[in-house]
């Protein structure tokens, strides 16, 4: 015998009411804590942090701190500083190019000059970092740590890498480099480059020429060469983010000339937007107090106005006597 369970019919009592279910359901979601999200509809929504992304937000200046201290402590040895750098950037996606660059600032500031030189050829080798900005560093830090066969080496390469593209502060770097250790023959070969390529010297170049050639008694030259590049009577700087054209004055000045500053010109430097303002008035007059004659000037200019008041004088009695001769 076969048993057939059947479940027995509901009986209802009271008569069935419609339930009305409104179409304009909103779910709202509440924020519990970073992991977890809680939906009004649907209950606790867990969200995992990203499994190929660090958590930490780090910030680039911690982190240069960071690789400058892990440097610090090792010995000059080549592979041992490489060993250290690539283990502090092992974990990193891309290569941390600002941080690199932030140390390099903070070692620049401590002077640390063999540590630059260790981690900028470093940060070269990975294939990074190929600026004029990274190349001028490395050229500073070789010259001032003494490696001069060096950073002739990384001269040659680069003049004749980018030729006609040389920024001017390299010519300026490698003269006040020959020039501090009395080398002038060199300084009168890149001379003759910059002349050869009319890239244009500055003011501190054109003065350790002239002392290079003063010493070795050339004034014939020295006069020449001041007479082709004369120094400028202005040049512009920031005050208070404003570009202001003020006198100039030369970045190789000795320290006992700065008593013999007339007051004029320290007025001019303490005020550079009154300068400012009387260059572009008269740009083409010179401001020599010699030249000027205060007195000459009011003198002109008074006589100027009584011919204005005589010549308007005259008009207005013309014009009254035509008045009173018309009918």
């Amino acid at each position: 015998m076969l048993l057939c369970l059947r479940y027995s019919v509901p009986l209802f009592t009271k008569r069935l009411e419609p339930i009305k279910i409104s179409r304009s359901t909103s779910f709202v979601v509440y924020k519990i804590d970073k992991d977890s999200q809680v939906c009004a509809a649907r209950g606790p929504r867990p969200r995992y942090p990203r499994v190929w992304k660090s958590r930490s937000k780090i910030g680039t200046v911690s982190k240069s701190a960071k690789m400058v201290a892990c440097i610090k402590g090792l010995s000059n040895v080549k592979e041992e500083v490489y060993g250290a750098l690539d283990s502090f950037i092992a974990w990193e996606l891309e290569f941390p190019l600002i941080t690199v660059k932030k140390a390099l600032k903070t070692l620049e500031h401590e002077k640390d000059w063999k540590r630059i030189i260790q981690v900028t050829k470093w940060m070269l080798s990975k294939g990074q970092g190929k600026t004029m900005g990274t190349y001028y560093a490395l050229l500073t830090a070789l010259a001032e740590d003494g490696r001069l066969e060096e950073a002739e080496e990384l001269w040659k390469t680069l003049f004749s890498q980018y030729l006609e593209s040389t920024p001017r502060i390299f010519f300026d770097k490698m003269i006040s480099i020959y020039y501090n250790r009395g080398m002038y023959d060199q300084m009168f070969e890149i001379f003759a480059d910059m002349e050869e390529l009319e890239v244009g010297p500055n003011v501190s170049i054109v003065n350790m020429m002239g002392n290079a050639l003063k010493n070795l008694g050339m004034l014939d030259k020295y006069e020449k060469l001041t007479k082709k590049y004369p120094p400028p009577r202005w040049e512009y700087r920031y005050y208070k983010g404003k570009r202001v054209k003020v006198r100039a004055r030369s970045k190789h000045e000795p320290d006992g000339s700065r008593g013999s500053r007339s007051k004029d010109e320290e007025e001019t430097n303490q005020n550079p937007i009154e300068s400012f303002d009387e260059a572009e008035a008269n740009p083409n007059e010179s401001f020599d107090e010699t030249e000027a004659d205060p007195n000459e000037s009011f003198d002109e200019a008074e006589a100027n106005a009584k011919e204005l008041f005589d010549e308007a004088e005259t008009n207005s009695n013309k014009v009254q006597i035509e008045a009173n001769i018309s009918p």
